[in-house]
């Protein structure tokens, strides 16, 4: 028999404001709920995205790539439960700009549960709301495209803020390097706001990882691999990262991206990006493996995947010698790419999960694998 689970359960979580909160989109639309989260003392601005995950808000409130967007959850049932321990969070801090969901559960029951969600985004300095008729807004954000917002307490003129008009990544990248010990490869990880179970990942295979920020320099480094992970905002705005991976496609050692990487990756060699109508953002996304990628485990195979971005590859542009390696099926935007020759490859979507579906968790096999063979040359 299992031992006892701790029970963590609370009634009456706080919803502070007690009053009406405002989401006004930059089209004029207004949703008015009530207030759960921190206290709305003056406006909170951000780019206004929804989520269709059932489950996984701890994990992804505390991933860097939601940074500077207030998240819609189409999924009608939020905080029940609760918030687990630390260890389980995506980084050191919740992300979101701000949070909007039909129905907030002020009482929670989770083994691994310490503390209700409300709590959480008070301790956050996050506003959210519930009450809102989150199908409505997400039609509108579906038909329409994602759009600025801002969260207040009235319907005053005030100000919008576009996130992706600067450098998110700088805001959320480490600042200085950070070695995690290993017996295996040496893994450069640039981190663009890093997933922490990207980390754990690649521990898992034995690497020595080497994190470094999105700036710095890491084709000077002695290693074996190089991932760059996922993050925050407009892909373009990385001119340093773009110019170091150029050189290190020079060097021709295994390359993964993942999420933002991917875009980094296409645009290094010289592809665009695009910014996609609304994004994907959730841990059902089906992606298709193209036949004759030789590297899945079952070429053709749909796989559900855990996604959280905003901007895609312009498959025309593509340089001569990148090929395609997924497809989204749900829109055929490009959720994978790869070179036909060299030992680069790189995932719209989140073979880490965290939350989501541990599906293409071979990946990262595939990856260390590839390394290995290479570092025996």
């Amino acid at each position: 028999m299992a031992g006892k689970r701790k029970k963590a359960q609370k009634k009456g979580a706080i919803f502070n404001g007690k009053g009406k909160a405002i989401l006004t989109l930059e089209n004029g639309l207004i949703f008015e709920g009530q207030s759960f989260g921190a206290p709305i003392t003056k406006q909170f601005p951000g780019e206004v995205v929804f989520t269709t995950g059932m489950t996984g808000y701890t994990e992804s409130f505390s991933d860097p790539s939601y940074t500077g967007q207030i998240l819609v959850s189409t999924y009608p049932l939020i905080g029940n439960y609760g918030v687990s321990e630390r260890r389980f969070f995506e980084s050191e801090k919740m992300h979101i700009a701000g949070l909007i969901v039909s129905e907030y559960s002020d009482s929670y029951f989770h083994h691994s549960a310490r503390q209700s969600l409300a709590d959480w985004l008070i301790e956050s300095g996050v506003p959210a709301i519930t009450g809102i008729d989150t199908r409505a807004l997400t039609k509108v954000l579906r038909e329409k495209g994602v759009m600025l917002g801002r969260i207040t307490t009235s319907v005053k003129n005030g100000e919008f803020f576009d996130p992706n008009t600067g450098n998110v990544v700088a805001t959320v990248s480490i600042k200085k390097k950070r070695i995690y010990a290993g017996t295996g490869p040496r893994i450069i990880l640039v981190d663009c706001g890093a997933k922490e179970n990207i980390v754990r990942s690649l521990l898992s295979h034995k690497a020595t990882v080497i994190r470094v920020p999105w700036d710095y320099d890491f084709t000077r480094e002695k290693y074996d691999g190089v991932l760059i992970s996922n993050g925050p905002g407009d892909p373009t705005r990385c001119t340093a990262t773009i110019d170091h991976l150029k050189r290190a496609f020079l060097k021709g050692k295994p390359i993964l991206g993942i999420c933002l990487g991917t875009q980094l990756m296409a645009l290094a060699a010289g592809a665009k990006t695009y910014k996609l109508k609304y994004g994907h953002r959730s841990q059902n996304q089906p992606c298709i493996e193209e036949k004759g990628s030789h590297f899945g485990k079952a070429q053709g195979r749909c796989y559900i995947t855990s996604q959280n971005h905003g901007y895609a590859i312009d498959e025309k542009t593509l340089p001569t010698g990148w090929k395609v390696w997924f497809r989204n099926a749900n829109d055929n935007s490009v959720e994978g790419i790869y070179h036909a020759t060299k030992p680069f490859r790189s995932v719209q979507f989140h073979p880490e999960a965290c939350p989501g579906p541990t599906d293409t968790a071979w990946v990262f096999d595939e990856f260390i694998k590839t390394v290995l063979r290479a570092r025996k040359k």
